[in-house]
């Protein structure tokens, strides 16, 4: 028996629109740049994060001037394929042609997916007049959605505190950051938990962002596998398509593929990648992986090839993460998505969202949502 399909258990959902009106409308967006400092350090085996840059798109127009939608595009550094040398030129220029012809061009935006992210939310947030951009029980605040928690990567000590956090927190899947540390080490900090918590009770998943080198990383997931883990998200470097196979033909551990989706914007390119590949998992970033209508694209294709998958943030303030939760949510994908990410800076947009326990609920009367 293959596994379920949630693509089409959103409640008439809602398409994401390329302009407003039939007619042509006469937009105009102020493009305003900002900078948010991390609250602590966010590391991964590519580095440390201590702060993100992002952009913010107003959208206004012409027939509603008290109305206005407000979308966020936030490349990661040395990661996005749309992260290059001039982006706030082509951030305008983009912006500039939505601008002139009211329509958003989602396949001349296809290379641009943090662009298109952002643009596909300010349309939709416009056109809502709130920050619930669809009618679901999450929008109405009727149930939360499950996430994981995640646990940066650090010295042995403090991934263990934080270990010990979410889980006195509440949370039921928790996802470490591997790869930088000593994986002995690592090892040992994954049988503290499951010394605590079996499998039934906590789900474990592990991200090694492209760590492993492929002539080791067989023998690390045979290790890993025997503390009864979830998955393993991207274990070798994203490029590798024949040895990333090989892995996901015989590794005794599910393997998600992330960093390898990104930059496969084609929808033909992205059939050979799941074809050649053939992941047990995928993982789907609406700024990285084509934006809301890019990443639809890839689960359709997961779902036809019975691969499964969830959805997760990628580091953007709570403008994105709201966008990406609402969508989310017209899925209505029981696993643990990864969008536990609202509270990592100092200086985030104020939203209604907040975790309880292990679930992100949206809060619709916290918060004035119109703007």
């Amino acid at each position: 028996m293959g596994k379920p399909s949630w693509r089409n258990a959103a409640p008439a959902l809602k398409i994401i629109p390329n302009s407003l009106d039939n007619a042509v409308a006469m937009f105009h967006i102020t493009i305003v740049p900002r900078l948010l400092h991390f609250k602590q350090p966010a590391g991964t085996s590519r580095g440390i994060y201590t702060v993100r840059r992002v952009w913010y798109l107003h959208l206004t127009s012409d027939e509603c001037p008290g109305r206005r939608g407000i979308g966020e595009c936030a490349p990661l550094p040395a990661l996005s394929c749309d992260d290059l040398p001039g982006y706030e030129k082509i951030l305008r220029d983009c912006c500039a042609r939505f601008e002139q012809s009211g329509m958003l061009d989602r396949e001349a935006l296809r290379p641009y997916p943090s662009i298109l992210f952002g643009l596909e939310t300010a349309l939709l947030h416009y056109e809502c007049g709130s920050f619930a951009f669809w009618d679901t029980p999450f929008s109405r605040g009727d149930s939360g959605i499950p996430i994981n928690g995640l646990i940066w990567m650090g010295d042995y000590a403090t991934m263990l505190e934080r270990i010990e956090e979410k889980m006195r927190s509440g949370f039921r899947c928790i996802k470490l950051k591997i790869g930088a540390i000593d994986f002995e080490e690592e090892l040992a900090l994954i049988k503290h938990i499951r010394s605590r918590f079996s499998s039934a009770e906590i789900e474990l998943r592990v991200d090694a962002n492209g760590a492993f080198k492929p002539e080791d990383a067989m023998g690390k997931l045979c290790r890993l596998a025997e503390l009864d883990l979830h998955s393993i998200e991207q274990p070798i470097r994203a490029g590798q398509w024949e040895e990333m196979a090989h892995l996901a033909g015989h590794s005794p551990l599910p393997i998600a593929l992330d960093e390898e989706l990104i930059g496969v914007n084609d929808r033909s390119s992205k059939e050979r990648l799941l074809d050649s590949v053939r992941p047990q998992y995928i993982i789907l970033k609406p700024s990285l992986h084509g934006g809301m209508h890019g990443a639809g694209e890839w689960i359709e294709l997961a779902e036809d090839r019975q691969i499964g998958w969830w959805i997760t943030s990628a580091l953007e303030s709570n403008i994105g993460l709201n966008a990406i939760a609402q969508w989310c949510a017209t899925f209505r994908n029981p696993r643990p998505q990864g969008l536990g990410t609202g509270a990592l800076f100092t200086d985030n947009v104020e939203m209604p969202l907040e975790i309880r326990k292990d679930c992100l609920w949206f809060v619709p009367h916290s918060l004035n949502q119109r703007c």
